[in-house]
């Protein structure tokens, strides 16, 4: 089955300009790696053009294989780079960025999950680079409190976790070893861990959920307080993986940002080729944090 075909809106720039090359650089310079790359990004060519990044730390092969997502897995057994994170603050120090989301792979196979790796990497974040603010994107942590707690008191501007798609269709598109309880449980924690904390999910569109199913996501999402919402179409990386249901059209997204803002996100961002780092989003929460705007709660 290879689904519909792909819509004139689903349009992805090559990546050709000064500030991709310039990002790549970085990126090879360091030996780091990042979710756009990995993850097949199709925003890669806007991102890295404006000289922004996701990067993944914690190596590029997740112990956990969902069916959607274009990163290897597989078993680090137990590998962890310690200077990873004193090359990361470097990377970001020279591409001079004051917005950085750090993400990385699953790894099922550490005691911590890699919650020390991500706490001495926004340390080091913070030690040259005081002004710029820091988003992580974190696994679930198999919602191990201790580990959780140990992200949080390194005191990144915005903890996001995604839930990636709806209730029912999760034991078809993630890990068995992932879950939607398990995912609204980690963003609860980090809540009552610090109720200032801004938190942060995704949900992808197009593998086979219906309008109800997305806004009772919402629902669930902004009942445990979540502040930032992105919602994106769902792209088949390859042919082993999931192939898309539908290609939701843009005013369909435009709905979706009118009903999320009315349930009481401070942001929403939602259209075909927006992901969870998508650079617009990273702007916008970039201008709340620095303002620090009271709080929707």
């Amino acid at each position: 089955m290879t689904g519909p075909l792909k819509p004139s809106w689903i349009r992805v720039k090559l990546p050709s300009s000064e500030g991709y090359a310039h990002t790549r650089s970085i990126m090879k310079k360091y030996n780091l790696n990042t979710v756009c790359e990995e993850a097949l990004c199709p925003n890669i060519s806007e991102c890295w053009g404006c000289r922004t990044a996701t990067i993944l730390i914690l190596g590029d092969t997740c112990t956990r294989s969902c069916r959607f997502c274009a990163v290897k897995s597989g078993n680090p057994k137990g590998f962890v780079d310690l200077e990873e994170p004193r090359r990361v603050a470097q990377a970001v120090s020279e591409l001079d960025l004051k917005y950085v989301v750090i993400t990385s792979v699953t790894r099922d196979d550490l005691k911590d999950g890699g919650a020390s790796i991500y706490a001495e990497t926004i340390r080091e974040i913070k030690k040259i680079n005081d002004d710029t603010l820091i988003e992580v994107l974190i696994p679930d942590f198999n919602n191990d409190v201790k580990a959780l707690k140990t992200v949080v008191e390194a005191g990144p501007d915005v903890i996001g976790h995604n839930v990636e798609t709806v209730r029912r269709l999760t034991p078809l598109i993630r890990d068995s070893r992932a879950g939607y309880d398990k995912s609204l449980r980690t963003l609860k924690i980090v809540k009552e861990l610090d109720p200032n904390i801004y938190t942060k999910s995704s949900l992808m569109l197009g593998l086979g959920e219906t309008i109800e199913e997305v806004i009772q996501t919402m629902m669930d999402l902004r009942r445990i307080k979540v502040d930032f919402f992105t919602i994106g179409q769902y792209l088949r990386p390859s042919k082993r993986h999931l192939p898309v249901k539908e290609y939701v059209p843009p005013e369909k997204f435009e709905e979706l940002r009118r009903i999320g803002e009315n349930l009481g996100f401070v942001y929403v961002a939602s259209g075909p080729l927006v992901r969870s780092s998508y650079l617009a989003a990273e702007y916008f929460l970039r201008a709340i944090l620095s303002k620090n705007t009271d709080r929707t709660g």
